[in-house]
Protein backbone atom coordinates (compact mmCIF):
# COMPACT_ATOMS: atom_id res chain seq x y z
CA UNK A 1 0.00 0.00 0.00
CA UNK A 2 1.25 3.35 -1.06
CA UNK A 3 0.44 6.97 0.97
CA UNK A 4 -1.95 9.26 -0.63
CA UNK A 5 -0.31 12.83 -0.55
CA UNK A 6 -1.33 16.21 -2.53
CA UNK A 7 -0.51 15.69 -5.91
CA UNK A 8 0.36 18.12 -8.69
CA UNK A 9 -2.48 17.98 -11.20
CA UNK A 10 -2.00 16.02 -14.46
CA UNK A 11 -2.67 17.65 -17.93
CA UNK A 12 -5.66 14.68 -18.21
CA UNK A 13 -6.51 12.72 -15.40
CA UNK A 14 -7.97 9.98 -17.76
CA UNK A 15 -4.43 9.49 -19.50
CA UNK A 16 -1.99 6.71 -17.93
CA UNK A 17 1.07 8.62 -16.37
CA UNK A 18 3.09 6.08 -18.08
CA UNK A 19 2.05 5.96 -21.39
CA UNK A 20 5.28 6.98 -22.86
CA UNK A 21 7.36 4.29 -21.04
CA UNK A 22 8.28 1.92 -23.14
CA UNK A 23 10.68 -0.39 -23.49
CA UNK A 24 13.11 1.62 -25.43
CA UNK A 25 12.68 4.77 -23.60
CA UNK A 26 13.35 2.53 -20.15
CA UNK A 27 16.63 1.26 -21.71
CA UNK A 28 17.44 4.95 -22.89
CA UNK A 29 17.22 6.05 -19.54
CA UNK A 30 19.33 3.98 -18.03
CA UNK A 31 21.95 4.23 -20.79
CA UNK A 32 22.00 8.20 -20.66
CA UNK A 33 24.00 7.59 -16.93
CA UNK A 34 26.71 6.02 -18.96
CA UNK A 35 25.23 2.00 -18.49
CA UNK A 36 25.63 -0.13 -21.21
CA UNK A 37 22.63 -1.96 -21.29
CA UNK A 38 21.99 -6.08 -23.15
CA UNK A 39 18.72 -4.89 -24.11
CA UNK A 40 17.00 -6.87 -21.23
CA UNK A 41 14.09 -5.31 -19.92
CA UNK A 42 11.45 -7.06 -17.14
CA UNK A 43 8.95 -5.50 -15.71
CA UNK A 44 8.71 -6.10 -11.67
CA UNK A 45 5.62 -6.20 -9.93
CA UNK A 46 4.40 -2.33 -8.72
CA UNK A 47 1.97 0.01 -9.19
CA UNK A 48 2.48 3.19 -7.72
CA UNK A 49 5.60 3.25 -9.63
CA UNK A 50 7.45 1.51 -12.08
CA UNK A 51 10.04 -1.29 -11.38
CA UNK A 52 12.15 -2.97 -13.99
CA UNK A 53 15.36 -5.13 -13.86
CA UNK A 54 17.55 -3.99 -16.75
CA UNK A 55 20.05 -6.35 -18.05
CA UNK A 56 23.94 -4.57 -18.04
CA UNK A 57 26.16 -5.72 -20.33
CA UNK A 58 29.09 -8.35 -18.88
CA UNK A 59 27.65 -7.13 -15.19
CA UNK A 60 24.84 -7.97 -12.44
CA UNK A 61 21.74 -6.66 -13.97
CA UNK A 62 20.17 -3.76 -11.78
CA UNK A 63 16.80 -2.00 -11.02
CA UNK A 64 14.98 0.65 -12.12
CA UNK A 65 12.67 3.01 -10.25
CA UNK A 66 10.37 5.36 -12.51
CA UNK A 67 8.63 7.58 -9.83
CA UNK A 68 4.80 8.20 -10.32
CA UNK A 69 4.63 11.63 -12.04
CA UNK A 70 3.11 13.90 -10.02
CA UNK A 71 3.08 11.95 -6.60
CA UNK A 72 6.56 13.18 -4.95
CA UNK A 73 8.68 16.59 -5.12
CA UNK A 74 11.90 16.37 -5.90
CA UNK A 75 12.78 17.25 -2.27
CA UNK A 76 10.74 14.32 -1.07
CA UNK A 77 12.22 11.88 -3.20
CA UNK A 78 16.03 12.74 -1.74
CA UNK A 79 14.70 12.38 1.93
CA UNK A 80 13.70 9.17 1.01
CA UNK A 81 17.21 8.72 -0.45
CA UNK A 82 19.07 10.49 2.15
CA UNK A 83 17.31 8.28 4.65
CA UNK A 84 18.04 5.29 3.09
CA UNK A 85 22.16 6.16 2.25
CA UNK A 86 21.62 7.37 6.85
CA UNK A 87 20.58 3.64 7.05
CA UNK A 88 23.18 1.97 5.11
CA UNK A 89 25.88 4.43 6.91
CA UNK A 90 24.91 2.76 10.31
CA UNK A 91 25.49 -0.51 9.45
CA UNK A 92 21.76 -1.71 8.26
CA UNK A 93 21.43 -3.99 4.87
CA UNK A 94 19.29 -1.79 3.15
CA UNK A 95 18.59 -1.71 -0.58
CA UNK A 96 19.59 2.00 -1.18
CA UNK A 97 19.74 4.24 -4.64
CA UNK A 98 23.11 3.94 -6.28
CA UNK A 99 24.54 7.12 -6.65
CA UNK A 100 25.52 7.79 -10.30
CA UNK A 101 27.04 11.06 -11.62
CA UNK A 102 26.72 12.90 -8.38
CA UNK A 103 23.06 12.06 -7.59
CA UNK A 104 20.35 9.29 -6.48
CA UNK A 105 17.74 11.24 -9.14
CA UNK A 106 18.02 11.25 -12.06
CA UNK A 107 15.67 12.80 -15.05
CA UNK A 108 14.88 11.12 -18.67
CA UNK A 109 11.95 12.81 -21.01
CA UNK A 110 8.64 13.56 -18.38
CA UNK A 111 10.29 10.80 -15.86
CA UNK A 112 12.07 11.16 -12.46
CA UNK A 113 14.01 7.63 -11.65
CA UNK A 114 16.57 5.97 -9.23
CA UNK A 115 18.74 3.08 -10.11
CA UNK A 116 19.16 0.20 -7.27
CA UNK A 117 21.46 -2.94 -6.98
CA UNK A 118 19.17 -6.09 -7.27
CA UNK A 119 18.88 -8.39 -3.85
CA UNK A 120 17.04 -11.59 -3.73
CA UNK A 121 16.25 -14.06 -1.08
CA UNK A 122 12.73 -14.67 0.78
CA UNK A 123 9.81 -13.45 2.90
CA UNK A 124 11.49 -14.29 6.80
CA UNK A 125 8.77 -17.35 8.82
CA UNK A 126 6.81 -15.14 10.80
CA UNK A 127 6.66 -17.98 13.22
CA UNK A 128 10.07 -18.41 14.21
CA UNK A 129 11.21 -16.79 17.33
CA UNK A 130 15.08 -16.73 16.50
CA UNK A 131 13.77 -14.94 12.78
CA UNK A 132 11.60 -12.14 14.62
CA UNK A 133 14.31 -11.85 17.69
CA UNK A 134 16.68 -10.50 14.99
CA UNK A 135 13.86 -8.78 12.65
CA UNK A 136 13.18 -6.45 15.96
CA UNK A 137 17.02 -6.20 16.47
CA UNK A 138 17.16 -4.73 13.05
CA UNK A 139 14.12 -2.63 13.46
CA UNK A 140 15.11 -0.97 16.61
CA UNK A 141 18.53 -0.31 14.86
CA UNK A 142 16.26 1.84 11.83
CA UNK A 143 14.57 3.11 14.49
CA UNK A 144 17.19 4.15 16.65
CA UNK A 145 18.61 6.54 13.63
CA UNK A 146 15.14 7.51 12.35
CA UNK A 147 14.94 9.41 15.62
CA UNK A 148 18.23 11.62 15.10
CA UNK A 149 16.12 13.84 12.74
CA UNK A 150 12.73 14.64 11.47
CA UNK A 151 11.58 14.50 7.63
CA UNK A 152 10.69 17.96 6.22
CA UNK A 153 9.01 16.83 3.06
CA UNK A 154 7.78 13.60 3.61
CA UNK A 155 3.78 12.90 5.31
CA UNK A 156 3.04 11.79 9.02
CA UNK A 157 0.83 9.11 9.79
CA UNK A 158 -2.46 10.57 11.23
CA UNK A 159 -5.99 9.95 11.47
CA UNK A 160 -7.00 12.58 9.65
CA UNK A 161 -4.23 11.93 6.54
CA UNK A 162 -5.25 8.01 6.72
CA UNK A 163 -8.32 7.49 7.89
CA UNK A 164 -10.59 10.58 7.31
CA UNK A 165 -9.33 11.85 4.11
CA UNK A 166 -9.60 8.77 2.16
CA UNK A 167 -13.08 8.27 3.63
CA UNK A 168 -14.12 11.91 2.37
CA UNK A 169 -12.41 11.03 -0.96
CA UNK A 170 -14.54 7.55 -1.60
CA UNK A 171 -17.58 8.99 -0.18
CA UNK A 172 -18.05 12.56 -2.02
CA UNK A 173 -16.38 10.52 -5.02
CA UNK A 174 -19.23 7.97 -5.04
CA UNK A 175 -16.95 5.10 -4.97
CA UNK A 176 -19.16 3.72 -2.28
CA UNK A 177 -22.39 2.26 -4.20
CA UNK A 178 -25.61 4.40 -2.73
CA UNK A 179 -26.82 0.88 -1.42
CA UNK A 180 -23.99 0.56 0.86
CA UNK A 181 -23.02 4.52 1.43
CA UNK A 182 -25.41 4.50 4.69
CA UNK A 183 -23.49 1.75 6.28
CA UNK A 184 -20.22 2.84 5.10
CA UNK A 185 -20.80 6.32 6.66
CA UNK A 186 -22.21 5.26 9.93
CA UNK A 187 -19.02 3.08 10.62
CA UNK A 188 -16.38 5.15 9.33
CA UNK A 189 -18.09 7.64 11.62
CA UNK A 190 -18.67 4.94 15.11
CA UNK A 191 -14.75 4.39 14.10
CA UNK A 192 -13.48 7.34 14.79
CA UNK A 193 -13.87 8.37 18.24
CA UNK A 194 -12.06 4.89 19.09
CA UNK A 195 -9.35 5.81 16.72
CA UNK A 196 -8.89 8.94 18.71
CA UNK A 197 -9.41 7.45 21.83
CA UNK A 198 -6.86 5.16 21.62
CA UNK A 199 -4.09 7.58 20.66
CA UNK A 200 -5.26 8.96 23.84
CA UNK A 201 -4.26 5.88 26.17
CA UNK A 202 -0.71 5.76 23.98
CA UNK A 203 -0.20 9.05 25.23
CA UNK A 204 0.30 10.37 21.97
CA UNK A 205 3.65 8.44 21.01
CA UNK A 206 6.45 9.94 19.82
CA UNK A 207 6.79 10.30 16.15
CA UNK A 208 10.16 9.51 14.24
CA UNK A 209 10.93 8.27 10.88
CA UNK A 210 9.74 5.34 9.69
CA UNK A 211 10.11 2.64 6.43
CA UNK A 212 6.26 2.73 6.73
CA UNK A 213 4.89 -0.08 5.00
CA UNK A 214 7.41 -2.78 6.93
CA UNK A 215 5.29 -5.71 5.32
CA UNK A 216 7.25 -8.99 4.76
CA UNK A 217 7.18 -8.72 0.77
CA UNK A 218 9.30 -5.63 1.71
CA UNK A 219 11.80 -8.32 3.60
CA UNK A 220 14.53 -10.24 1.75
CA UNK A 221 16.20 -13.09 3.77
CA UNK A 222 19.01 -14.85 2.63
CA UNK A 223 22.37 -16.05 3.52
CA UNK A 224 22.16 -14.76 6.81
CA UNK A 225 21.47 -11.46 4.84
CA UNK A 226 17.94 -9.86 5.62
CA UNK A 227 17.61 -6.79 2.83
CA UNK A 228 15.27 -4.26 3.84
CA UNK A 229 14.33 -3.39 0.57
CA UNK A 230 11.48 -0.06 -0.91
CA UNK A 231 11.45 2.79 1.89
CA UNK A 232 8.97 4.76 -0.98
CA UNK A 233 6.34 5.30 1.71
CA UNK A 234 8.92 6.36 4.57
CA UNK A 235 7.35 8.85 6.64
CA UNK A 236 6.63 9.96 10.50
CA UNK A 237 4.95 7.82 12.94
CA UNK A 238 4.96 5.73 15.50
CA UNK A 239 7.42 3.35 16.18
CA UNK A 240 4.88 0.67 16.01
CA UNK A 241 3.75 1.00 12.40
CA UNK A 242 6.50 -0.53 11.75
CA UNK A 243 6.00 -3.84 13.79
CA UNK A 244 2.56 -4.23 13.27
CA UNK A 245 2.30 -5.34 9.59
CA UNK A 246 4.87 -8.50 10.85
CA UNK A 247 2.02 -10.04 12.55
CA UNK A 248 -0.20 -12.78 11.79
CA UNK A 249 -2.68 -15.86 12.44
CA UNK A 250 -4.52 -15.70 15.32
CA UNK A 251 -4.05 -13.98 18.44
CA UNK A 252 -2.18 -16.26 20.77
CA UNK A 253 0.01 -16.65 17.78
CA UNK A 254 0.19 -12.67 17.35
CA UNK A 255 0.63 -12.13 21.00
CA UNK A 256 4.08 -14.50 20.82
CA UNK A 257 5.55 -12.99 17.53
CA UNK A 258 5.00 -9.21 19.10
CA UNK A 259 6.79 -10.12 22.37
CA UNK A 260 9.35 -12.13 20.06
CA UNK A 261 9.61 -8.86 17.94
CA UNK A 262 9.99 -6.68 21.51
CA UNK A 263 12.70 -9.05 22.92
CA UNK A 264 15.20 -8.04 20.14
CA UNK A 265 13.90 -4.75 20.12
CA UNK A 266 14.53 -4.02 23.48
CA UNK A 267 18.20 -5.00 23.21
CA UNK A 268 19.10 -1.90 21.49
CA UNK A 269 16.20 0.60 21.87
CA UNK A 270 13.19 1.23 24.52
CA UNK A 271 9.91 0.67 23.47
CA UNK A 272 6.71 2.67 24.73
CA UNK A 273 4.28 -0.63 25.02
CA UNK A 274 1.64 1.73 25.20
CA UNK A 275 1.76 1.89 21.64
CA UNK A 276 0.70 -1.92 21.24
CA UNK A 277 -2.59 -0.14 21.81
CA UNK A 278 -2.34 1.05 18.25
CA UNK A 279 -2.30 -2.13 16.45
CA UNK A 280 -5.70 -2.26 15.66
CA UNK A 281 -6.06 1.59 15.16
CA UNK A 282 -3.25 1.22 12.75
CA UNK A 283 -5.32 -1.51 10.56
CA UNK A 284 -8.13 -0.11 10.54
CA UNK A 285 -6.43 2.90 9.08
CA UNK A 286 -4.52 0.64 6.68
CA UNK A 287 -7.82 -0.43 5.42
CA UNK A 288 -9.11 3.01 4.52
CA UNK A 289 -6.16 4.22 3.28
CA UNK A 290 -6.15 1.53 1.19
CA UNK A 291 -9.36 2.04 -0.45
CA UNK A 292 -8.72 5.50 -1.32
CA UNK A 293 -5.38 4.84 -2.53
CA UNK A 294 -7.01 2.62 -5.05
CA UNK A 295 -9.99 5.16 -5.48
CA UNK A 296 -7.20 7.66 -6.36
CA UNK A 297 -5.42 5.76 -8.96
CA UNK A 298 -8.18 4.32 -11.12
CA UNK A 299 -7.66 6.53 -14.01
CA UNK A 300 -4.18 4.86 -14.08
CA UNK A 301 -4.98 1.66 -16.57
CA UNK A 302 -2.50 -0.60 -14.68
CA UNK A 303 -5.21 -0.52 -11.31
CA UNK A 304 -8.45 -1.91 -12.56
CA UNK A 305 -6.18 -4.88 -14.58
CA UNK A 306 -4.67 -5.37 -11.19
CA UNK A 307 -7.48 -4.82 -9.17
CA UNK A 308 -10.83 -5.51 -11.22
CA UNK A 309 -13.06 -6.45 -8.12
CA UNK A 310 -12.85 -2.97 -6.92
CA UNK A 311 -15.67 -1.44 -8.12
CA UNK A 312 -17.91 -4.11 -7.62
CA UNK A 313 -20.83 -3.92 -5.14
CA UNK A 314 -19.19 -7.22 -3.88
CA UNK A 315 -15.64 -5.76 -2.75
CA UNK A 316 -17.81 -2.87 -0.90
CA UNK A 317 -20.15 -5.55 1.01
CA UNK A 318 -16.63 -7.05 2.06
CA UNK A 319 -15.01 -3.70 3.28
CA UNK A 320 -18.21 -3.18 5.14
CA UNK A 321 -17.87 -6.42 6.78
CA UNK A 322 -14.23 -5.60 7.52
CA UNK A 323 -15.11 -2.19 9.11
CA UNK A 324 -17.52 -4.01 11.56
CA UNK A 325 -14.97 -6.12 12.44
CA UNK A 326 -12.54 -3.72 13.41
CA UNK A 327 -14.94 -1.95 15.09
CA UNK A 328 -15.55 -4.86 17.18
CA UNK A 329 -11.92 -5.24 17.92
CA UNK A 330 -11.35 -1.33 18.98
CA UNK A 331 -14.27 -1.53 21.21
CA UNK A 332 -12.73 -4.78 22.81
CA UNK A 333 -9.17 -3.94 23.32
Amino acid sequence: MANVEPETPVSNPADTPYSGLNPDCVLDAVESLGLVTDGRVQALNSYENRVYQIGIDEQTPIIAKFYRPGRWTDEGIMEEHAFSAELVDNGLEIVAPMQINGSTLHRHEDYRFALFPRRSGHAPEVDDRATLTMLGRTIARMHSTGVRDRFKHRPTLSIQSHGRAPVDFLVNQHWVPESLRRSFVTLTDALFPHLEAAWERADHPRQLRLHGDLHLGNLLFRDKHLWIVDLDDCLTGPAIQDLWMLLSGERDDRRDQVEWLLEGYEEFRDFNRSELQLIEPLRTLRLLHFNGWLARRWHDPAFPMAFPWFDSPRHWESVIVQLQEQLSALQEA
